[in-house]
């Protein structure tokens, strides 16, 4: 009996022991973490170039702008020549009162005035005279000589901005027994352009379809306001 006691009482000191030395089971809790413990901070910048933000949507780190540069807003057109420059600020305050950004500039250019139509190599006045009367007789009574013998005379039967009425003048001219040429009649003048900055998501097809292809410049070719 008293060997038993003795042998409880070593295994008790044992345990106590063991206790002593061993790992505490996790518990839950809160946890106090000193900040110095963290590192350092991190540090976070922003990004604010325009050219980085043109090149969304390309190949990564090619600094390429893609197709998506209109829906950023990166878009415009020139539309133009304007003969006038209360043409072109109507259009620019159109556009403008719809909340784009607009801007007029001026230059030099070719404007068109008609198509000319005229019977050439006529020898001298007199000749031309008598093919006047055959003109006016056959229904062309608005044609007139043009030139003088020095520098070569013809007659002219018009000037129209339509060609389908200058085509009719030519045939019936034509019918008469005279060759006829039709060309183009352009003049230099002072002429007004209307640079417009299109807003993110919008196109210029209204605007190509209100003054057609050939007086639109559209993207890399047009001006930004």
């Amino acid at each position: 009996m008293k060997n038993l006691l003795l042998i409880l009482l070593l295994a008790n000191i044992l345990y106590f022991v063991w206790g002593m030395f061993s790992d505490d089971p996790p518990q839950p809790g809160v946890a106090i973490v000193d900040e110095a413990e963290l590192g350092p901070p991190l540090e976070v910048t922003t990004n604010t170039s325009v050219d980085a933000a043109a090149s969304v949507g390309a190949v990564l780190g090619s600094g390429e702008p893609s197709a998506l540069s209109a829906v950023v807003g990166r878009s415009c057109v020139s539309v133009g020549p304007f003969r006038t420059s209360e043409d072109a600020d109507r259009a620019k305050m159109e556009y403008a009162g719809e909340g784009m950004r607009t801007a007029m500039r001026s230059g030099q250019g070719e404007i068109f005035i008609g198509h000319s139509v005229q019977v050439q190599n006529v020898p001298d006045r007199e000749a031309g005279r008598a093919m006047l009367n055959r003109l006016h007789a056959g229904g062309l009574g608005d044609a007139f000589l043009v030139g003088n013998e020095e520098i070569g005379m013809s007659i002219s039967l018009g000037i129209f901005g339509d060609q389908a009425n200058a085509e009719k003048v030519e045939l019936q001219a034509k019918s008469i027994g005279f060759d006829v040429d039709i060309s183009p009649m352009t003049r230099d003048t002072a002429v007004f352009f209307i640079d417009i900055g299109l807003p993110p998501g919008k196109g210029a097809s209204a605007i190509v379809e209100k003054y057609g292809e050939d007086r639109v410049l559209l993207r890399d070719a047009a001006t930004c306001p």
